[in-house]
């Protein structure tokens, strides 16, 4: 364990609370008033039942941060136990529980390398690549006279996510998108 200053956690950072227990960051928000002193918002997600917890530091306030080793792994399959992830150095494998992998799970592809943090041998959060590519399995019909500039057009995409994309984009076609939220970037190039 080691002390830090609340200012400087962040997402999926991994810390000990005065009850013993470990949580996980889901979000860190430094907030300056205009008047009074600065403070940490942290959004924490205890590791050993999953209860939410939001929490106020002042930003030069210690806390306590566990060691945590972040390893890259690679998504193998799904399954009734949850998500499993094989390391590539030692092809040890790992089953993620679905509360971990959480929002994530629509975006992982078998094969798909992936950063996966772990506190003594159990899994914290994983942390996909930033961008992922899938087919649009449906979208609507271009109305005549719409331009590429203008609006964007609701599509389905393979995984079952629901996205925006330009009016050139049709069924079938591979598009790359965010993974953080399944907003459009490109079309893929493969």
């Amino acid at each position: 364990m080691v002390k830090v200053i609340a200012s400087s956690l962040r997402k999926g950072n991994v810390v000990e609370r005065e009850d013993g227990k470990l949580y996980v960051i889901l979000s860190a928000e430094n907030i300056h008033p205009g008047k009074g002193t600065p403070v940490t918002q942290l959004d924490m997600r205890r590791i050993s039942d999953g209860t939410k917890v939001s929490e106020r530091y002042r930003t030069t306030e210690q806390v306590e941060r566990a060691f945590v080793e972040d390893r890259e792994h690679t998504f193998l399959y799904a399954d009734g136990e949850g998500f499993h992830f094989m390391n590539p150095e030692t092809y040890d494998q790992v089953a993620v529980p679905e509360s971990v992998v959480s929002d994530a799970a629509p975006y992982l592809i078998e094969g798909m390398a992936v950063m996966l943090s772990q506190h003594n041998g159990v899994p914290l959060s994983i942390e996909l690549p930033q961008r992922a590519t899938f087919e649009v399995t449906e979208t609507e019909p271009t109305t005549k006279g719409q331009t590429a500039s203008s609006s964007y057009k609701p599509a389905v995409l393979s995984n079952g996510v629901r996205t925006l994309v330009p009016p050139h984009i049709q069924a079938g076609t591979r598009i790359v998108v965010m993974t953080a939220d399944g907003s459009y970037v490109e079309r893929a190039k493969d």
